[in-house]
């Protein structure tokens, strides 16, 4: 059995399982609803039912109290449907609706995925959690003062640990430190989400351009876009010096098995001969420029080194492509990474 919820005021409809979290459930369906840590402890998520009757599950008691329920209040990350509902709650629309946290966090997991590029895994207090935007980022925050931005990989809807792609800047001050003093449990401090690089709403095809751990953050947007079952047609471009630079390359080969509408090209700009590599070479950007005449029907979303989306802008731009259809995350290294 199956129960129908609809949200107030945007008229959206989802339907949940009587064991689904209403919380859990409006994410499957697509419908971002605000929440804070999942486990009824924040009250992030806290909306009204306006008409049906749910099971308020286990929470904490300042989180939801007595008073609030009998104002028909709920927490939806724990309450769970016993009928057809409707839920007053305002949905996240835009970044600006996402509040930016300030939490600690635990270095879970270290995995280097290519001689310069290392994956981390950071868990966060249990009684929280980061909603974001795929493609967004977060702030590392150092004991000078100093801060190192980088974004986050995984999808919103796998946020049991936030991954990320470190690329190692040597004499950095950062990544040296990743690369060569971190190791797993050490405790951090970050900050976020912050950034204005997601994918917006549009029929149009979209054309993804990663340099290096560019592919980062529109790895989170993509695995979000495909659990969704987005059907739009998606291309990601992806470049990388070598082959071992290309340090997930099974995954974008795997979608583009899976995925009818979804293209992968990946470009590498100084193969090696041990690479015995046989597919595109040169600059990434030049390769969207070498498939496509015209990009006036086209969004882009671009992400990496500044000299890369500044080529990019141009002569994208240059070909019709709107101004206004070009998004881009540039990697602007800070000083002493």
């Amino acid at each position: 059995m199956t129960y129908q919820v609809t949200i107030q005021p945007s008229g959206h409809q989802f339907t949940v399982q009587p064991q689904q979290t209403l919380l859990g459930a409006a994410l499957d369906a697509g419908f971002a609803l605000p929440y804070g840590c999942r486990n009824g402890a924040c009250g992030a998520c806290k909306g009204k039912v306006l008409a049906g009757e749910v099971d308020y599950g286990t929470h904490q008691d300042g989180a939801l109290t007595h008073e609030e329920k009998v104002q028909g209040l709920a927490l939806f990350c724990c309450a769970k449907a016993k009928s057809d509902l409707v839920i007053e709650v305002k949905e996240v629309g835009a970044a600006k609706d996402i509040p930016i946290k300030t939490l600690p966090c635990r270095i879970e997991r270290m995995e280097k995925l290519a001689p310069d590029v290392m994956a981390l895994w950071l868990k966060l207090p249990s009684n929280e959690r980061l909603q974001f935007l795929p493609g967004q980022y977060i702030d590392f925050l150092l004991k000078d003062g100093r801060r190192r931005s980088f974004s986050l990989a995984n999808p919103p809807e796998e946020d049991a640990l936030l991954e990320l792609h470190v690329r190692h800047v040597p004499g950095g001050l950062f990544t040296d430190h990743v690369f060569g003093v971190m190791k797993p449990k050490d405790i951090m401090r970050i900050s976020g989400p912050y950034g204005s690089f997601f994918l917006r709403p549009s029929d149009k095809p979209a054309l993804f351009v990663a340099g290096g751990t560019g592919f980062a953050p529109i790895k989170s947007i993509l695995a979000h876009a495909f659990h969704h079952g987005v059907e739009r047609p998606f291309t990601l471009y992806w470049g990388a010096k070598t082959l071992a630079d290309l340090y997930q390359h099974d995954l974008p080969l795997r979608w583009a098995a899976e995925h009818a509408r979804f293209g992968y090209v990946p470009v590498l700009s100084e193969a090696r001969a041990e690479d015995a590599w046989t597919g595109r070479t040169g600059y990434v950007h030049a390769a969207v420029l070498a498939d496509h005449a015209d990009l006036s029907a086209f969004e882009v979303y671009a992400c990496g080194a500044p000299a890369m989306i500044d080529a990019a802008r141009r002569d994208f731009t240059a070909r019709g492509l709107p101004e206004d259809a070009f998004f881009s995350d540039s990697f602007d290294f800070q000083s002493g990474a």
